[in-house]
């Protein structure tokens, strides 16, 4: 007697769609209405609905707030650091600082592809004349990289902090990805609170009026009256470093990844 046919074979299909839609962003918008920060960071993580997430931190005088939150709802949840090799070396401590003070156990560092910067940026000068296109090597490519491995991720991002930031959702869309703003409804006051409630460690330049603080050369102190993020690129018609916004610098660099990178997650 022949043997029955075998069943068909399933064939494997990729699913290339993305992980997270408008529609999912829609929905959590709503469903956390009126939610504080770190309940709605404590559910998320409990449930495990993110997927693969991290934070991504500039460590920058408002960082310790978000970390702080992060940290109280799991300390395991990955936090990267973006470090373009022009930071301020108080940047550097304050990060160290941090991690120990909060506890974060997954703490991770990604810098600049340095045969890119040979070509691109060989005399560490490219910010004097084209700060798009050093934004671009320094910051955006290393962290587009270490995205690549991620659902999700977490920002720091407050609708307060310039124009350009108003009306910033909690959830959002970006490249397939939940883009999450726990403190993007939080003003200036919330920050000061929460850093006095839990005895926060301050940036030790923010005392020096520096109320943003990036990487050295673009940064300036801060004059009373302006806006908090006025002392970043002081002078040129910049606002952000393209990682929070499309980056289309005029030097040619297309943001493709150097060949034989791996997500750091």
């Amino acid at each position: 007697m022949a043997e029955a046919d075998p069943l068909p074979r399933q064939r494997d299909v990729i699913d290339s769609s993305p992980a997270f839609t408008q529609a999912d962003a829609d929905r959590l918008n709503a469903r956390f209405t009126g939610v504080d920060a770190a309940t709605m960071l404590a559910e998320l993580f409990a449930e495990g609905s993110l997927g693969r997430v991290a934070v991504v931190s500039s460590f920058g005088t408002e960082s310790a707030v978000l970390l702080h939150l992060v940290a109280q709802a799991d300390s395991t949840t990955p936090v990267v650091f973006v470090d373009t090799l022009k930071m301020f070396p108080e940047t550097l401590e304050y990060r160290e600082t941090l991690i120990s003070r909060l506890g974060l156990q997954n703490s991770s560092v990604v810098q600049p592809d340095p045969e890119l910067l040979k070509a691109k940026d060989d005399n560490g000068l490219r910010w004097s004349w084209d700060p798009d296109g050093c934004c671009e090597i320094r910051k955006v490519q290393p962290l587009a990289r270490a995205k690549q491995g991620l659902d999700a991720w977490i920002s720091g991002r407050k609708a307060f902090q310039s124009v350009t930031r108003e009306n910033l959702p909690r959830f959002e869309i970006e490249e397939g990805r939940l883009k999450i703003n726990p403190l993007g409804d939080w003003g200036k006051e919330d920050l000061e609170a929460h850093f006095e409630e839990h005895d926060l460690p301050r940036h030790p330049l923010e005392a020096q009026g520096y109320l943003s603080v990036g990487c050295a050369p673009c940064t300036s102190t801060v004059k009373p009256g302006e806006d908090p993020r006025a002392g970043r690129w002081r002078g040129w018609d910049k606002t952000e470093c393209g990682i929070h916004s499309p980056n289309d610098p005029q030097s040619g660099d297309d943001g493709d990844l150097p060949p034989g990178y791996e997500p750091v997650f």
